[in-house]
This record gives structure tokens, C-alpha cells and sequence, in this order.
């Protein structure tokens, strides 16, 4: 006879979640119709409960940690290869401090998520601060306050429903940042009103943990409508092949308030191509990137999956021609599908001075840009 648990009631919860996100969303509700779209999304299910162990398991607002949320194997929520990541548990009930360094990043933020506090995805983003707003020192080390008494600088108030700290180092050069050991930045954030050790794992500890991984998978996968059956915000376009104009997010969720963004699907026959023309606006960082239909990139660790300034090769008068195909053309500036007919592709764009062009894209058959 088991001995029951709290425990073991939500790891039943989190057993069934799983086996639900199985027969629902890794099938044709989700408009997965084939063997490689059921693979697909079983790899993206063990990418989203990894990060939901790693970063939500354990967590305590009153001693809380920076992890690291994406890596080159943990795809999730639209990761990058030019960025690195991290994130801490947070709460309106505390005030904190944290310490970092830019660690030579072309851009840098911190984000005030709220609403995700049980796993849930971010309702919006309460509050954000640049590495154009903070006061920095010479080597690129700054201190941040969060919450408690108002200060004139380096200070970010928390609303009552923030929940969650999210970093953003971004990097432009000619390999990608997210790779490389030595460019992961060193951060920490310290609870300046919590007292003491935090107490022992209880059972009611434990399985609100579990239940929080369940949160953070179901509100990764059966609590989002397939693309195509919900209204998309204004930086998403749903026709293939065509890009919306590049805009802010607003608060949306995750978002970075200070970027203009821009997604689009491609679709592309085995013997087409999808060539890109534009220009890259005055701005802090910009790239595109390829994602799966999971928001997942795809392998920039040995593909060419992704495009910052630093590795575009420029027309004569400053344009650019980027080159989305299922083969390498032979010519500059390739983005490898991997041999994916689908996926999407998101442009990033931050701080951006003056216009913002749309890239225009038209699609052509392979021969003809060898040829």
C-alpha cells in the first residue's frame, strides 16, 4: 500500500498533464498531421520540462537565484543564439538587490515579469530598465534595486503582481554568444527583507513545485492555440512569406518592451528559396532568426540558423539580401532550413533610431540563384 503524499497526488497531476499534452497537443488539434511533427513536439515537451525543473521547481521569492533560462540544447519561448538569458522568483512582498556586469553585451535589460509566480506565462511586463538607463562604471558593473524605498537611479518598483526577473545579454559578433563559455555573464540578486535560512522541503514544498512544473508545461503547450487559430499580436504575420512592419510589443508577455519585432511563417518547396531584401535600421543589436513551429531555433550551434549585423554580408549601397533555403546557394548571407518546408522567422530590433524598413521577401526557384 502507497504511503500518500501531497506529494505524490500532484506528481499524479504532473504524470497526467503529460500524457494530455501527448494525446491533445502533439497531434492533429494541434494541426500536427505527421511522424516528424509528433517528434517535434515531444522534443519541444522535453525542452519546456527541463526549464520548468530548472528554473521553477525550487524556487523562493525571499532567497531568490539567477538561472540561466535558455541554453544551445533548452530551446524554448523563442530563444536566440546571439543572447544569453537568465531569470529569478521575485515577489511585491520583498525588496532586492542585484549585481552584475554588461560583460562587453551590445544590449543589455532586466524585465519585470507578472503573473508567474505558479508557473503560469507571463500576463505582462511591469517594468523594464537598459543598460542606457542604468549607471554603469568603467568595467561595466552595475547594482540594481527592485522594489522598497523610491531612488533616483538604478531602481526598478515592483506592482503587486510581479513575480519574475528576466535578464537579456544581448551580443553582436561573428559567432554566436550563446555557445561560448567564457561570454556567459556572472550575475546575482540578493532579498535585502528576507531573514534567515529558508526553512526545509516540506511535502506541501515539494508538491507545489510539482504543480508549478505542471503550470509552466500546460501554459506552454494546451493553453496555446495553434497559430493559426488565434489572433495574433501586430508584430506576427500568419501569411507565409510576408513580413508585418516591425513594431514594439507594448506589455506583452515576455516581450521586450524596447525592441521592434517583426515574425512572419516561411513555406518553401524542396527546390525554392526565400530571398530577404532590406536594410538594418540604426539601432543597439539587431538579427533574424529561424524558429520552429515550437518557437525553438533551429541549430545555430552548426548551421546557419541565424543572422546578426556582425555576420551579414552588406550590398554595395548598405542592403542586405538574406537567402532562406533548403540547400547553401553558394552565395552570402544563407539561413539553413534544415530541410523544414515550415518554420518561422523572427526579427529583433533593439532601440532603433529613425525608420524602421519591413523587409520585403519574394520566393524563387533554387536554379535560378545559382544559376
Amino acid at each position: 500500500m502507497s504511503i500518500e503524499t501531497d506529494s505524490r497526488t500532484a506528481l499524479g497531476e504532473l504524470i497526467a498533464t503529460l500524457q494530455e499534452i501527448d494525446s491533445r497537443w502533439c497531434g492533429p488539434e494541434w494541426n500536427l498531421h505527421s511522424q516528424e511533427d509528433v517528434v517535434g513536439a515531444h522534443r519541444a515537451l522535453m525542452h519546456i520540462l527541463e526549464a520548468s525543473l530548472v528554473g521553477f521547481f525550487e524556487q523562493d521569492p525571499a532567497h531568490p537565484e539567477f538561472r540561466r533560462i535558455t541554453t544551445p540544447s533548452r530551446k524554448l519561448t523563442g530563444d536566440n543564439g546571439d543572447a544569453i538569458y537568465f531569470d529569478a522568483a521575485i515577489s511585491a512582498e520583498h525588496a532586492y538587490i542585484v549585481y552584475g556586469n554588461l560583460h562587453g553585451a551590445a544590449y543589455f535589460s532586466l524585465t519585470v515579469e507578472e503573473g508567474t509566480a505558479d508557473g503560469h506565462m507571463a500576463s505582462g511586463t511591469a517594468g523594464i530598465i537598459n543598460d542606457e538607463e542604468l549607471e554603469v562604471d568603467s568595467n561595466g558593473n552595475f547594482t540594481l534595486y527592485l522594489g522598497g524605498e523610491t531612488r533616483d537611479h538604478n531602481w526598478l518598483p515592483l506592482t503587486a503582481d510581479a513575480s519574475r526577473l528576466t535578464t537579456r545579454h544581448y551580443f553582436e559578433q561573428t559567432d554566436h554568444a550563446a555557445c561560448d563559455p567564457q561570454r556567459e555573464p556572472r550575475l546575482a540578486i540578493e532579498c535585502l527583507t528576507s531573514v534567515g535560512a529558508p526553512p526545509p522541503p516540506t511535502d506541501t514544498t515539494v508538491a507545489a513545485g510539482i504543480r508549478r512544473v505542471c503550470n509552466v508545461i500546460r501554459s506552454r503547450t494546451l493553453a496555446m492555440p495553434p497559430l493559426a487559430n488565434s489572433e495574433p499580436p501586430p508584430f506576427v504575420s500568419l501569411i507565409p512569406n510576408t513580413f508585418p512592419p516591425p513594431v514594439k510589443p507594448g506589455s506583452f508577455g515576455f516581450a521586450a518592451m524596447d525592441a521592434h519585432y517583426s515574425m512572419a511563417p516561411f513555406f518553401l518547396d524542396q527546390d525554392e528559396a526565400l530571398v530577404i531584401i532590406g536594410r538594418w535600421p540604426d539601432c543597439r543589436f539587431a538579427n533574424v532568426c529561424l524558429w520552429n513551429r515550437f518557437q525553438q531555433t533551429f541549430d545555430y550551434r552548426w548551421r546557419n540558423a541565424s543572422l546578426n549585423r556582425a555576420q551579414t554580408v552588406l550590398q554595395e549601397d548598405g542592403s542586405f539580401r538574406i537567402i532562406i533555403a533548403h540547400e547553401d546557394p553558394g552565395l552570402p548571407n544563407w539561413l539553413d532550413t534544415e530541410g523544414n518546408p515550415f518554420g518561422l522567422v523572427f526579427w529583433r530590433l533593439f532601440l532603433a533610431q529613425g525608420e524602421v524598413e519591413t523587409p520585403q521577401a519574394e520566393v524563387f526557384k533554387l536554379a535560378e540563384l545559382t544559376a
